[in-house]
């Protein structure tokens, strides 16, 4: 438990789809004590368990009972259920496809009975800002207002909360003891950038891994990617290279729109958006600054804002850059998640001092 929880009104949480462990790592840094995390992928276990010594249920948030949710929140003076559904129904990614055909689509409605059944004080949820196009988030919104709740819904760029990313997100609040909103940007004179946080990390090849953290390992690169990667510069697209290194899908009129994949970052800004597959210098604008790489699994750990020393495979145990990109990319932000955690925190102890002042 945080040694900060001693001095904050005890907010007892349980995280949803909590993957990884993103969400819970910044409630926890914000005060808030985290029980239990919910998730149905068995690669998430080690790495939640191990770095919140939290408890984790390898299930399907609905195959969870209302009953087993309560049980976390006794003995706290104010409950939290939070939680960031699967987004690929309604990501961009998915564009061309039916969110409704999709069976993550009713993980929210899961999200919602268990509200409804448990009437946690608070209520929190992030996702990507095109869910709240959907008629589903309006349903979700409507049920905790009827229920009594106030409710913030936004998008949030990242950056401004101390994620040195540009990633933006849509964050709901919910209060069934007045109204809240997110804290203020915490960063909004000076965001972090890449250089900030990966630039002191060990230098290392394509293909190869620092031997004082195994995360800190690149995919190789095939000779024709080695070239092409030589041949980027930071901010740049493949626009930029020779013509023999262009590849044929992007000579063809489809192919001319998609300028940002075999791109490097840029040293003093954000890093784009964390994807599950950052670790391919072909998927999006991955390259490393200067190192003829992409970026390692631990330098997209760092830009997700966890902690350099977050673990993520059990020792002894092979890496997979599928798995390890997929836990990473699919995460909450870590300051982000520190972010909404002070929400609740200040929220609480504001709610605890007027009922004192009252008395």
């Amino acid at each position: 438990m945080s040694t900060h929880l001693k001095s904050f009104p005890l907010i007892r949480a349980v995280d949803l789809f909590c993957g990884a462990g993103g969400l819970t790592c910044g409630l926890r840094q914000a005060g808030v004590d985290v029980r239990a995390g919910v998730d149905l992928d068995p690669a998430c276990a080690y790495a939640y368990r191990v770095n919140n010594k939290a408890e984790f249920l390898l299930r399907s948030v609905d195959q969870v009972s209302p009953k087993e949710i309560s049980a976390y929140f006794q003995g706290a003076d104010f409950s939290l259920l939070a939680g960031c559904a699967p987004c690929q129904p309604f990501s961009l990614y998915s564009q061309g496809r039916s969110a409704e055909r999709d069976g993550r689509w009713n993980l929210l409605r899961s999200f919602q009975r268990l509200a409804q059944k448990t009437l946690p004080t608070f209520i929190t949820m992030e996702n990507v800002p095109r869910l709240g196009e959907q008629k589903i988030f309006g349903d979700f919104e409507s049920s905790l207002k009827a229920l009594g709740y106030k409710v913030w819904s936004e998008t949030v760029n990242s950056a401004l909360y101390g994620v040195p990313q540009e990633r933006e997100r849509l964050v709901l609040l919910a209060s069934r003891i007045g109204s809240i909103s997110l804290i203020p940007p915490t960063h909004k004179g000076k965001v972090r950038t890449v250089r900030d946080c990966i630039g002191k990390l060990p230098r290392i090849h394509a293909g190869s891994m620092d031997f004082t953290d195994r995360l800190h390992q690149s995919a190789g690169l095939d000779p024709i990617n080695l070239k092409r990667i030589k041949a980027s510069v930071p901010g740049g697209t493949w626009r930029d290279w020779p013509k023999d290194l262009v590849a044929e899908c992007h000579k063809k009129r489809s192919g001319k729109t998609y300028p940002s994949v075999y791109g490097r970052m840029v040293w003093d800004a954000p890093s784009p958006t964390i994807t599950t597959q950052f670790y391919g210098f072909g998927n999006g604008r991955f390259g490393h600054p200067e190192q003829n790489r992409a970026i390692s699994l631990r330098e997209g750990a760092v830009l997700q804002s966890f902690p350099k020393s977050y673990k993520f495979v059990a020792p002894g145990t092979p890496i997979s850059f599928t798995s390890v990109g997929r836990l990473i990319g699919n995460s909450v932000p870590v300051k982000l998640g520190k972010a909404i955690g002070q929400s609740f925190v200040d929220h609480a102890r504001q709610h605890r001092e007027r009922a004192f002042c009252k008395s």
